[in-house]
């Protein structure tokens, strides 16, 4: 018998985001206060992102799926991806739910009009995110970088996505996700394995 998945809404504990900044990278807490104060529909999305303190060691999705039983498709990754045309650097934050991978060599090649796309190594990604590896977000990231959302998650109530900071995650609505700056909905961004 296999173990029934869980929502991760019901299996934690959590506080509103918005008033615990000691749980967010600065970068994440910034983001989610300057969304708030753009309107009321993007204040009421903001006032939906909550936070929990997690153990480090289960920092990464799959880790923290595995540990808590949650249902992958209830979760987030976040992959960061850059490619090269005309000598420009194009970067993008993809996010799909943690039972897909981004579909780099197609979708995101096509939507960032590169003949490559790569992903960004960990330590350029951290010191541009100003997050942690293994806890970057598309909440917060410079404003230049696209972020791609796949449709799968946009359209969740909430899903489960790192909070810059190795100790904590955040659980929000998909739609605060493609109300970042520069966010845009992807159909089929994400592919089942």
């Amino acid at each position: 018998m296999t173990e029934q998945l869980r929502n991760p809404e019901d299996v934690f504990e959590w506080v509103a985001a918005l008033d615990h900044p000691e749980m967010l990278a600065a970068p994440v807490h910034a983001a989610l206060a300057d969304l708030a104060a753009r309107s009321p529909q993007d204040a009421d999305l903001v006032h939906r992102a909550r936070v929990v303190g997690i153990d480090p060691a289960y920092s990464d999705t799959e880790a923290l799926n595995t540990r808590f039983a949650l249902d992958p498709d209830a979760t987030g990754n976040c992959v960061l991806v850059a490619g090269r045309r005309a000598g420009q650097e194009r970067m993008a934050a993809c996010v799909v739910r943690s039972s897909d991978l981004a579909d780099v060599n197609h979708v995101v090649k096509r939507l960032l009009d590169v003949r490559k796309a790569s992903f960004v190594p960990m330590d350029r990604a951290v010191e541009e995110s100003g997050m942690e590896y293994g806890a970057i977000t598309p909440v917060g990231l410079p404003t230049p970088w696209r972020v791609l959302v796949d449709a799968a998650v946009a359209g969740r109530d909430s899903v489960l996505v790192g909070a810059g900071v190795r100790q904590t995650k955040l659980i929000l609505p998909g739609a605060l996700l493609a109300a970042l700056p520069g966010a845009q909905v992807v159909q089929g961004l994400g592919l089942r394995p």
